[in-house]
């Protein structure tokens, strides 16, 4: 990137901006060319205006103030791919025996599925006369209740998929194994979940340099809890994105270490995959690692790729030194302390 970069900060809610607020500092420490735009996000036509003329978004965790900036950041700027790494540190605190080497990247399709928000009365699909094939009756008069609608398209479907190669082809040129695995639900919706995997399994044709693989959804849970070192890249519909990528953050030792980013076709935000933790806002414990390192994915989307290498090393010291880690790791640092050791390790 030429020229100055222009990132907006949502700081969100409860204990969100305690981990917030420093990771702005450390980025500060590294003395790059970043101009930080703070929005009211009260103000909702501000707030868009002030994400339109940005570059890069950082958001904490909502509990709804910050909601309508969420919403506008995922489905107003388009941001189609969320990107959720699960990377094994020596210090993580995982519950497996054996977590080296586990490193993959869960590419969740972010805008379509069950996401697209159409619920309703089940008595609204009699006009549609739509039967279910194995209850052998009309979805209407399976009795009160609701449905959900469930949504793929093949645009959709072929853009997250073309994220995902082209993410596997950049990890190979740094030294991963350059393997995509797609896991959908295909045996039972070959409708939709159908059209996920042929899609992919048509584009692959176009990678001859990546090896790809599908597995039934089901099956490719079992073997991110017991073979997750076998896993590169990963492709999800929506629904099981959300769900697997947070099994994958358990996996290394939980949600407070798990950073993401949600990409459009011109657009990228940043946030921690964990919660707004109301649980224990003022208390000053909760881990900053996942919104640091969404910081530093944030950085390398941004062309800063030697910061993003040092803000990501100096969190690796801290981990490798074992003592100033927060609570969920086992330590009793606070969140500040913490910070501060990370800053210690960028000089």
């Amino acid at each position: 990137m030429s020229g100055r970069a222009r990132v907006v900060v949502i700081e969100g809610e409860d204990a969100a901006p305690e981990a917030v607020r420093p990771t702005v500092a450390l980025v500060d420490r590294l003395g790059l060319p970043i101009d930080w735009v703070r929005p009211a996000v009260e103000d909702h036509d501000a707030t868009r205006r002030a994400i339109d003329a940005s570059d890069a978004a950082l958001f904490g965790a909502t509990s709804g103030r910050s909601a309508a900036a969420l919403f506008y950041l995922r489905w107003g700027k388009a941001t189609y791919a969320n990107v959720r790494p699960a990377r094994w540190l020596p210090g993580y605190r995982s519950p497996l025996a054996r977590p080296e080497g586990i490193d993959l990247v869960i590419v969740r399709e972010n805008l379509e599925d069950l996401y697209v928000g159409v619920e309703g009365e089940l008595a609204a699909l009699r006009p549609l006369a739509l039967s279910s094939p194995m209850m052998r009756r009309p979805v209407a008069d399976l009795g009160p209740g609701r449905f959900a609608l469930k949504v793929i398209t093949e645009e959709g479907s072929a853009r997250v998929v073309r994220f995902a190669f082209e993410l596997a082809r950049r990890r190979k040129a740094a030294g991963r194994p350059g393997k995509l695995t797609c896991a959908t639900k295909h045996n039972m919706l070959p409708g939709t979940d159908g059209l996920f995997r042929d899609v992919a399994t048509r584009l692959a044709a176009a990678y001859p340099d990546i090896r790809f693989e599908t597995f039934i959804v089901d099956d490719f849970a079992r073997r991110l809890v017991a073979e997750p070192q076998a896993l590169d890249v990963v492709v999800l519909p929506n629904l099981y994105g959300d769900i697997l990528s947070d099994a994958a953050a358990g996996v290394i030792g939980g949600l407070g270490l798990a950073p993401s980013g949600c990409h459009g076709a011109g657009y990228a935000y940043f946030e921690p995959a964990h919660g707004s933790a109301p649980d224990i806002a003022g208390k000053g414990i909760i881990n900053p690692t996942a919104t640091i390192l969404s910081a530093a994915l944030m950085l390398d989307y941004l062309a800063f790729a030697e910061a993003a290498l040092r803000l990501e090393a100096a969190v690796e010291h801290v981990y490798a030194d074992g003592r100033p880690l927060t609570p969920d790791q086992g330590g009793t640092a606070t969140t500040l302390e913490f910070a501060a050791a990370v800053e210690r390790y960028l000089r």
